[in-house]
């Protein structure tokens, strides 16, 4: 089994805490291991934080974008630390799960390795390039894997295009287009200022470029406009350019829509033989699904796909979490978590950056 050691409970910690109690578990508990199951057992065994209040188990005070609020709850079986170092000095972790705001991600990840345990840091990676090669080189130094908790490609509409496209029953991608725009978070003083996070352009547009990223290979160019504030990216329209000049990839992404749409994404993927759309969001408080994922294939049928993975509010975490154990469990990393791509994502941001900010095509590098 592997057992994670969770540091941070904020919006993020909550969600992986309560993804956690989804995961298979063949550990001292025996808690949801099932009978001739074969997927690796791991669950959370200890969690750092500085709030006493959360420490003893009220959560009541958490609130994130979506999902429930925190409520109080029952740690008794978790090992329980104000101190984060001494979570990484407990020789019952064998992973570390990092949720705290981007800007302590390189201290804490530098730490966790020296003590020689595996990463799995919440996304962004970082918002520099100098920060996420020494925590790289970090890894690799020591010896241990480097996760980075990029969810997006496991959200069922996601998982289901991959999957797809991969395949290829339908032929190979000729083009797509993504869209993942908000208005300017209140629900987080962590969030609300853009500052922090290194632009909308790092914090939320790296989702797509990471996804580009896992389906496409990494481009080798990105032409951008968009908007710069205080030398941040909060909004960008970007052209990819690949090797292979007739493949299109394009990408909106920003945090300057109006207040009333709160958040926003979805898809469209041409494929030889099909295409795959997607287009849902929180408009005026409420969550609208414009267009359901649909397959739209060549015979004139547009059909609803059945999609992976569970109906809870936490399930694409679940995957991912287990994704992070299988990780470990095999010594094989999970592509959707790889250190690699996080890192490759945020030099596409960076470069994105420079392309505004001279109005040329720049390289990827």
């Amino acid at each position: 089994m592997v057992r994670i050691g969770l540091i941070g409970i904020g919006f993020m910690g909550m969600t992986h805490f309560e993804a956690s109690t989804k995961l298979e578990a063949d550990g001292a508990s025996g808690r949801r291991k099932a009978i001739g199951s074969k997927l690796n057992g791991g669950e959370i065994v200890a969690i750092a934080t500085r709030d006493a209040k959360k420490l003893a188990g009220d959560w009541t005070s958490i609130q994130g974008n979506f999902g429930p609020r925190g409520s109080l709850m029952d740690l008794s079986h978790v090992a329980g630390f104000a101190d984060y170092r001494q979570l990484l000095a407990d020789p019952n972790v064998d992973l570390v799960d990092i949720c705290l705001p981007t800007d302590q991600h390189e201290s804490v990840v530098l730490e966790a390795l020296a003590a020689g345990k595996h990463v799995l840091v919440e996304k962004p990676i970082a918002t520099q390039l100098p920060a996420a090669n020494r925590m790289a080189d970090a890894a690799k130094k020591a010896g241990k894997q480097l996760l980075v908790g990029q969810v997006l490609p496991f959200f069922p509409e996601f998982a289901f295009a991959a999957q797809t496209v991969r395949g290829g029953k339908y032929g190979k991608l000729l083009a797509a287009h993504f869209r993942r725009v908000i208005a300017q978070p209140n629900w987080s003083n962590d969030m609300s200022d853009f500052r922090k996070l290194g632009g909308w352009g790092v914090d939320l547009h790296i989702h797509d470029n990471h996804y580009i990223g896992l389906l496409c290979g990494v481009p080798k160019q990105v032409f951008s406009r968009g908007l710069l504030q205080e030398g941040l990216v909060n909004h960008v329209h970007t052209n990819y350019l690949f090797d292979n000049p007739n493949l299109a990839v394009t990408a909106v992404s920003g945090g300057i829509a109006a207040k009333g749409l709160a958040f926003g994404h979805g898809f469209e993927m041409y494929l030889e033989q099909a295409t795959i759309v997607y287009d849902a969001g929180t408009y005026a408080g409420e969550w609208v699904v414009n267009r359901p994922l649909t397959l739209i294939t060549n015979d004139g049928s547009a059909a609803k796909p059945e999609l992976p993975g569970g109906t809870e509010w936490c399930a694409a975490f679940t995957a991912e979490l287990q994704a992070a154990v299988d990780s470990i469990t095999t010594g094989r990393e999970a592509p959707e978590l790889s250190g690699t791509l996080a890192l490759n994502a945020l030099r596409l941001c960076e470069a994105e950056r420079q392309s505004i900010e001279s109005g040329k095509i720049v390289d990827v590098t």
